[in-house]
């Protein structure tokens, strides 16, 4: 048997070994026994003393909340900034012990329900940690901490504040109550923003209350900026504007998308209807959807001008084509019908007028794959790929299970839908001479993956024919811009419900770009459902482009090209003031 047995045999002689053993036993012996008189000095003699010291502070690891990143606009405006707040925890166990009237002062000032903290003291509960309310600000706190409640304490938290309120919030989101992000930017660059929370060691007095720091365990990692394309100010114009629009035309929804023309990106992104994410109380899942991002419609005749432009960059038509209409067009069984018999037209007239009939005759001429292949270059059936929560990608139906009705009907927008963000970046292909920009949702000085669609001169060719659109005798003269000149195209498209198109609810659209002699700015605007008796594209969503379109302009400092049409401006000379 192994052990530290002493013992040797009768006659034996004590070796080293032996008397190691005797040592090593005494030493053992003698420390059990200090070990002894220390514990009944610690439980006995002064277990009062400790008992008293453990009352008053001992020692223990917190969280370190992590600031998280700010979401700022091109120019350094805060869009989305965090706030540090304190939330309200209690122990139930010790909340037991509390004076019934002081709970109840703290449920008044802190605005809970009823018997909200009574209802937490369970007589025998295990539980030591229950929220009471998170992110207050730091004055009502201090209310409640005043009133002295035992079991109940104060965590340091951040709270996210949005400057911008309603004007932003589809496009930059919000946080949950943990400050993760639950839509839009939050959420796309949640990793980003968000940071790493540290932790460190702390003193508490006898009600667990930090009187002091000990070391800190790890620092925390404040998450990093984001710093958008968006222009604080056109953000609100659009937003103003659009809210308009909807009011005075008694529309379902809206929405906009404001683009430079050079670069791709987005300066503002706009809807209708809007919410407050700084209280989002009593509101439903799809009043935070960002329509001009992930919903699609069916975008009508603002696709007119690239079918025209990818037949004469194909060479299927010549820029002098003349065409007769006759007000209809025959495809096997089926009937392409315009507004009006607008007879024979050349092609600034086919889109001045917008012309169902004469679009589709251009479509027809070219092969199915090569006009399949122009519309798939420009981005329609694609997400735009800004990384957006939900964005959409929209659809065009194969080129292979087309027939010439479908390749017609297709050629004035129906049978393909797309986001209004899609409708913009595709006149970036116009606007500027031919290539086509992708676009983005963060500040960047020029577009590396910008691609020629179009050759440069059909390119200005159709943004001169455009131009036409906005005169007095086009269908968007309300769209004009005083002192510029304005190139766009109106869309008015039934929308398709179940069974068929429905009667009398319509989508108004209008796209364009101004100056029209090298554009700056891309604007696309849709209204959904107006229900106050106009619905034309260029009656209802031009006079909106005009707005915002004439507001970017001068916020960007961008030179009139059209100085004859801006208005005189009257000034009383000194002499005939009054005295």
């Amino acid at each position: 048997m192994h052990g530290f047995s002493t013992r040797k045999k009768k006659g034996e002689p004590e070796t080293d070994f032996t008397v190691r053993r005797k040592v090593l036993l005494v030493f053992m012996l003698g420390a059990m026994g200090l070990l002894a008189v220390r514990a009944f000095d610690l439980q006995v003699l002064r277990k009062q003393f400790l008992k008293q010291q453990g009352d008053m502070r001992h020692v223990s690891s917190v969280s370190v909340s992590a600031y998280r990143g700010m979401i700022l606009d091109r120019n350094g405006e805060p869009l989305a900034i965090s706030t540090p707040v304190q939330s309200i925890w209690v122990n139930p166990q010790e909340l037991a012990g509390a004076e019934p009237a002081a709970i109840g002062q703290m449920e008044k000032l802190l605005d809970l329900p009823d018997k909200k903290i009574k209802n937490m003291i369970v007589p025998g509960t295990k539980r030591r940690f229950a929220y009471v309310k998170r992110r207050i600000n730091p004055h009502l706190a201090a209310q409640v901490k005043a009133l002295d409640v035992p079991g109940v304490y104060f965590e340091r938290e951040f709270k996210r504040y949005y400057p911008a309120g309603p004007v932003s919030a589809h496009l930059v989101g919000f946080t949950n109550v943990d400050d993760v992000g639950q839509e839009g930017i939050e959420l796309a660059y949640d990793s980003v923003l968000r940071g790493t929370t540290g932790s460190k060691r702390v003193i508490r007095d006898g009600k667990r209350q930090i009187i002091g720091d000990v070391e800190a365990i790890s620092a925390p990692v404040d998450g990093r900026n984001v710093q958008l394309s968006i222009d604080e100010r056109i953000q609100y114009l659009a937003y103003r504007e659009l809210q308009s629009a909807v009011l005075e035309h008694r529309a379902k929804a809206a929405a906009l998308v404001v683009l430079d023309a050079k670069t791709g990106e987005v300066l503002a992104d706009a809807n209708h209807p809007a919410f407050n994410p700084n209280t989002r109380t009593h509101l439903k899942g799809n009043a935070f959807r960002n329509r001009a991002i992930t919903d699609v419609f069916e975008p009508g005749s603002t696709v007119k001008p690239f079918v025209i432009a990818a037949a004469l960059d194909g060479g299927y038509i010549k820029p002098d084509l003349k065409i007769e209409t006759n007000g209809i067009y025959r495809i096997g069984r089926n009937v392409v019908r315009d507004v009006h018999n607008y007879g024979t037209l050349d092609l600034t007239h086919v889109l001045k007028k917008s012309s169902n009939v004469a679009t589709s005759i251009v479509a027809l001429e070219m092969p199915p794959d090569y006009f399949w292949g122009i519309y798939n270059q420009l981005g329609f059936g694609n997400a735009a790929g800004i990384g957006f929560p939900g964005e959409a990608s929209g659809s065009v139906l194969d080129y292979q299970r087309w027939n010439q009705f479908a390749q017609a009907t297709i050629s004035f927008g129906y049978g393909m839908n797309a986001s209004v963000l899609q409708l913009a970046r595709a006149y970036t292909a116009l606007a500027d001479n031919g290539v086509l920009h992708s676009v983005s949702l963060l500040k960047r000085d020029q577009d590396p993956e910008a691609k020629r669609v179009f050759s440069e001169k059909t390119a200005q060719l159709i943004r001169t024919m455009l131009e036409q659109v906005v005169l007095k005798d086009g269908t968007a003269y309300q769209a004009r811009v005083d002192g510029y000149r304005v190139a766009g195209k109106t869309g008015t498209a039934k929308k398709a419900g179940e069974g068929g198109y429905k009667e009398k609810k319509y989508l108004s659209i209008f796209v364009g770009m101004a100056p029209a002699s090298d554009p700056r700015v891309v604007i696309a605007v849709m209204v959904d459902e107006p229900s106050a008796g106009a619905y034309y594209g260029g009656a209802v969503a031009g006079p909106v482009f005009s707005k915002v379109m004439a507001g970017a302009l001068r916020i960007l400092d961008v030179a009139p090209d059209q100085e004859e049409t801006m208005p005189v401006l009257i000034s009383k000379s000194p002499d005939l003031v009054a005295q």
